[in-house]
């Protein structure tokens, strides 16, 4: 990325930040925040940067705007940061960050978090139920919305308006994904004056299928949600679906041209800001000490070719469809075996819950036995990592010949956008139809349909045998799609569309 690319950039978020924050407040609010606490042997307090693709997006913006950063405490260590916060807030170390944590009752947020957020709004979102078994909706569910998920919000947009009311201008709000689905109501009702933008990091079924959840749940969340200025999504196709079931739940007037939304007097704008990477801060990391270390040593676990995939342990993630694909590739080709591997990253997730747990004993029982029929003396087909090692994970990335990104139903996939990003391979981009990178990188990748084992093992095929001029054009313009449509470049789009609102010409 060159200096004057980058200059131009942020010269155009450093005028929009003058003009919307000039007198304003930057407030932030998610389920996870920035920092995350623990309480070390002696008793002291230990920060660590929070984890998450959301929190990595949202610290990168946070080099170019100061802010104030609602989350939930989501450890002792957080709670106890919070009792003992000066004036309300942490400071994030090298950021303009001040973060306020919320803190609600262990049962009160167990029931929002693991009740309602994981595995409901997560699965319903993603796609990823069995319909004809689950979910069941019953008396716990509808208990977890009343004294979880509804209270939640409220502890949220009460820290909200508390941090408002330090400033002297109403604030510009922004609040993440589908843990605050009705904090926007909360927050206009006492805020009426706020500019909020509320963006929703996965993907947005359409009406039908949240006719999955109770009327009141389904209406309560589009209800609350078009208290917003602006509701962002991540890709057109959600656009639609949002304004769709807008126009099926809701009294309102739907204009599916302008995306807007009109509902009890309060006109609400819907945009697709599809979410990107820090671009120059990754290519920075991509040369650093701890990831060349990680380089050396992943070399000798790869192949001749080497085929990537860099998940979460998580079903949406479609690993063993993918797994499948690469073990029906070399029954088919033999002359790939002892030279084309398979390198899994797994990142542990959310293993409390006993889907995932499932879903994960499945992947290395399926990697066991691909490696037990395929595997030589010399040669093992598959190598897992599991393990949560960044650094490791853009190395390998550095380093693939076919990144393979599968999933069943994605809101982006930032996967699919730092592995073009750092890769030194001319690397091959196998993408599912269904990720939401995909509306940005199609013209570029092999698209698979996620179901779709043959066109999986067809498009690792290709993959592995396509013409070296082939390969760079590929990588190539995958490589300049995502330096240009950075993370910059998302909170440009949002700021922009926020101050063209506060002018009244949105």
């Amino acid at each position: 990325m060159s200096d004057s690319s980058i200059d131009a950039k942020l010269a155009s978020l450093a005028s929009l930040t003058e003009e919307l924050l000039a007198q304003r407040r930057l407030i932030i609010a998610s389920n996870r925040g920035p920092l995350e606490h623990r309480i070390e042997a002696d008793g002291s307090l230990a920060a660590r940067r929070g984890s998450g693709g959301m929190v990595t997006a949202l610290l990168a913006t946070a080099r170019f705007v100061p802010m104030t950063w609602v989350a939930s405490a989501m450890t002792d260590g957080d709670r106890r940061a919070a009792v003992e916060a000066e004036n309300g807030t942490v400071k994030v170390p090298d950021y303009e960050i001040y973060v306020r944590f919320v803190t609600v009752p262990q049962p009160v947020y167990q029931r929002h978090y693991y009740v309602i957020c994981n595995p409901l709004l997560w699965f319903i979102q993603h796609y990823m139920w069995n319909t004809p078994r689950t979910p069941n909706i019953g008396r716990v569910v509808y208990e977890a919305w009343e004294n979880g998920y509804v209270p939640t919000n409220q502890a949220i947009a009460d820290a909200i308006v508390a941090e408002a009311d330090k400033e002297d201008a109403p604030p510009v709000v922004l609040l993440q994904d589908y843990h605050l689905y009705l904090a926007p109501k909360m927050i206009r009702e006492r805020l009426p004056e706020a500019t909020i933008l509320h963006f929703t990091h996965i993907p947005w079924p359409g009406p039908r299928y949240w006719g999955m959840l109770p009327q009141f749940m389904r209406r309560g969340i589009h209800e609350h949600m078009v208290a917003s200025d602006i509701v962002g999504l991540q890709t057109m196709s959600d656009v639609q679906n949002f304004l769709h079931s807008c126009d099926t739940m809701l009294d309102s007037e739907v204009d599916y041209h302008a995306c807007t939304v009109d509902f009890e007097g309060h006109r609400t704008h819907v945009r697709a800001y599809p979410i990107s990477v820090d671009a120059e801060g990754l290519l920075e990391f991509s040369k650093s000490q701890e990831v060349r270390q990680s380089i050396d040593k992943l070399r000798p676990l790869l192949g001749e070719k080497t085929i990537l995939r860099v998940d979460r342990s998580e079903p949406s993630k479609n690993i063993i469809r993918g797994l499948r694909a690469y073990e029906l590739l070399l029954e088919r080709y033999p002359e790939f075996r002892s030279g084309v591997n398979l390198l899994q990253l797994l990142v542990p997730s959310r293993s409390d819950l006993g889907v995932y747990q499932t879903y994960t004993d499945e992947i290395f029982e399926l990697v066991d036995s691909i490696n037990d029929h395929f595997g030589e003396m010399d040669w093992q087909p598959i190598r897992v990592l599991y393990e949560d090692d960044y650094p490791q994970a853009i190395a390998a990335m550095t380093l693939y010949d076919v990144l393979l990104v599968n999933p069943v139903i994605d809101g982006m996939n930032l996967v699919s956008k730092e592995g073009p990003l750092v890769n030194g391979s001319d690397g091959v981009l196998i993408l599912s139809e269904l990720a939401g990178a995909h509306e940005q990188l199609q013209e570029h990748v092999l698209a698979v349909s996620p179901t779709d084992l043959e066109g999986t093992v067809r498009a690792l095929h290709q993959a592995l045998t396509m013409p070296s001029d082939e390969r760079h054009r590929r990588s190539q313009a995958l490589r300049q799609i995502v330096m240009d449509e950075d993370i910059i470049r998302w909170l440009e789009h949002q700021l922009s569309d926020l101050t063209t609102l506060s002018r009244g010409a949105l």
